[in-house]
């Protein structure tokens, strides 16, 4: 229920991006999902990898600066209001967010990676109401 994300701090700079994308794709890492915050000087590129503890060393030998951090993947129907729902349920059992970032596959479903300071009371809360969690073996590599 509990999935890694790397948290990787980009100079901001031409190339930079690529640069990484390519170490991972030259070690068979698979990305499922990312997201990108930036600064005048810098980014914060947030992902979900197919093997999180090795793509963090890998990188890590490349001279970036690498976290990893634990993360929940809440999956929810893809249709309008279904976040809105998900988050009321949240909300109403006090569960503070860190930061979000989405997805969509499909026509079907969407998945929410949420970071909290805690973790568990997310898993507790969604699970009591019986809603979806991403689980390790729908994002890592075999």
């Amino acid at each position: 229920m509990i999935i890694k994300q790397l948290s990787v701090f980009l100079e901001n700079r031409t190339g930079r991006l690529t640069e990484l994308t390519g170490i991972l794709a030259e070690n068979d890492i698979n990305i499922s999902a990312f997201s990108i915050a930036d600064t005048a000087d810098y980014g914060i590129l947030r992902m979900i990898v197919g093997r999180p503890e090795p793509a963090a060393e890998i990188l890590r030998k490349q001279g970036f600066a690498v976290k990893i951090t634990d993360v929940i993947g809440m999956i929810i129907p893809h249709s309008p209001g279904s976040l809105h729902k998900a988050l009321e349920l949240l909300s109403s059992n006090n569960v503070a967010i860190d930061y979000m970032y989405a997805f969509a596959s499909g026509e079907c479903k969407a998945t929410v990676v949420i970071r909290a300071e805690s973790l568990q009371k997310i898993i507790d809360v969604l699970m009591e109401h019986k809603m979806e969690l991403l689980q390790e073996g729908d994002v890592y590599q075999v």
